[in-house]
């Protein structure tokens, strides 16, 4: 079972496959590397990145993300405030103290190759470690970043993504790899996508541990949208950017207007807010990636501002159908901008948040399965180009716009019948094989697109 824990996780920007992966990939290769004794022995090592990883990896903080993962610190933990002192403090010494056990040479060249051209055949984002002694390799392994901050080892790597994530032996009570085996399920036993997601999740922990690791998830949400519209300035990576979220809220703050779009200026306050923070390498929440982060934090305010005060239930609700629906993606099709292009990221993260908006406006299964259908039908095709490999132009936007498109999905829905001619399984499926249509150049790679119609100033 893929959890809810594994399509929300804490970590910090600019991307959830370029950073949060990479990092995680770094930590554990140095740990497995330490359990087969060769940590010790170390005298060196040597990154080298592929595919998407190579290709917009500078822009993405990608080799930023692999230092701090070799030196033990993880997405979750590590201080974003001495992150840019610690780096520049590396780039004098050129030693890295691996897991803080082990000092090691690390030359500002030639430590980590970024490869613009080489690719690796399973996935577009690939990364080769090395430990080196005497410039001999003594320990080695290649991961795949899968998105949404899921990483790979290549031996473990499988077509099918169940065998590609380390599955648990437990059986759950509700098991589905579709929605129409969420939505038999719920109409066999009533209930709802929530309910039936709290089910599985009680398999493997408290009820009261989920709630508490959900709030904290909404806490750290909360916290970035703060942290957005409190902050000014422009965003790191030379694109010149500058930070919109805090004058948007000053002047939201003082207008008294009649005008009932409003509402959606508010939207788009905190979704601009949550991925600004995200591009300045702040903490955040992959909801389901990074690059589309602000989208289910903006809906979830919408909703606490406009409909009804989120509470503890609603929150844990919101979260649960949100995660059933990202579930779905994650394995039938994929969550990667560099496999499937920004319709796996801003595409899922309306499609997750126009579902559970529905199901926190009182709506039953059939039109929770119905927003979300329509959440990503309409995001069909979406390419991914960064400009300047950068999570800036048009990613910061691009959540404004998925957060006005969830509310617009769940409300088209809450006002249908439940029925409908496509299916959620069905655009699942045509987002799939869309992505594998899509020309490589528009998938994360700053080759296609506004990247290369857009001068870098």
């Amino acid at each position: 079972m893929i959890s809810v824990f594994d399509i929300y996780k804490i970590g910090i920007g600019p991307s959830s496959s370029h950073t949060v992966g990479p990092m995680k990939a770094a930590y554990e290769f140095l740990h497995a590397a330490k359990e087969a004794g060769h940590l010790t022995k170390a005298d060196g090592i040597k990154v080298e990145l592929f595919g998407s990883l190579g290709q917009t990896g500078k822009g993405h903080g990608t080799g930023k993300a692999v230092i701090l993962g070799l030196v033990g610190e993880t997405p979750e933990t590590v201080d974003t405030d001495s992150v840019e002192d610690f780096l520049e403090q590396t780039r004098k010494t050129e030693k890295l103290n691996l897991l803080g056990e082990k000092e090691v040479s690390f030359p500002s060249e030639g430590a980590i190759t970024f490869h613009r051209r080489k690719t690796m055949p399973k996935h577009a984002n690939a990364m080769e470690l090395k430990l080196l002694k005497d410039g001999e390799i003594i320990y080695s392994d290649l991961y795949y970043s899968i998105g949404g901050g899921f990483i790979v080892r290549d031996e473990d790597f499988d077509e099918t993504l169940e065998e590609a994530i380390e599955q648990s032996s437990k059986p759950i009570p509700y098991p589905f790899d579709s929605a129409a085996d969420l939505l038999a399920h719920c109409k066999e036993h009533g209930m709802r996508m929530s309910s039936l997601m709290m089910a599985n999740e009680k398999v493997f922990r408290s009820e009261e541990d989920i709630r508490a690791g959900l709030m904290k998830i909404w806490r750290t949400m909360q916290e970035s949208i703060k942290n957005g519209i409190t902050t000014e300035g422009i965003l790191p990576g030379g694109l010149k950017v500058r930070r919109r979220a805090s004058s948007l809220y000053q002047r939201l703050k003082k207008e008294k207007s009649s005008d009932a779009m409003q509402v959606m200026d508010w939207v788009d306050l905190y979704a601009l807010a949550v991925n600004e923070e995200n591009a300045a390498g702040g903490r955040i929440v992959t909801a389901p990636t990074n690059g589309a982060a602000g989208i289910i934090p903006a809906v979830m305010s919408y909703a606490d501002r406009f409909i009804e005060t989120l509470d503890e239930d609603a929150v844990v609700r919101f979260l649960l159908t949100s995660a059933a629906i990202g579930i779905l993606y994650k394995k039938n099709a994929s969550i990667s901008g560099a496999e499937v292009g920004c319709q796996g990221e801003v595409g899922v993260a309306c499609s997750m948040a126009a579902g559970a908006l529905a199901e926190f406006m009182g709506g039953d299964p059939s039109r929770v399965e119905n927003a979300a259908e329509i959440g990503m039908e309409h995001n069909l095709g979406l390419t991914c180009d960064p400009v300047g490999g950068l999570v800036q132009v048009p990613c910061i936007e691009r959540n404004a716009m998925g957060s006005v498109k969830a509310i617009n999905a769940a409300r088209l829905a809450m006002r249908g019948e439940g029925d409908h001619k496509v299916s959620l399984d069905k655009v699942i499926k045509t987002m799939w094989d869309t992505g594998n249509d899509m020309k490589t150049k528009y998938k994360e790679t700053a080759r296609g697109g506004l990247a290369v119609n857009i001068i870098e100033c």
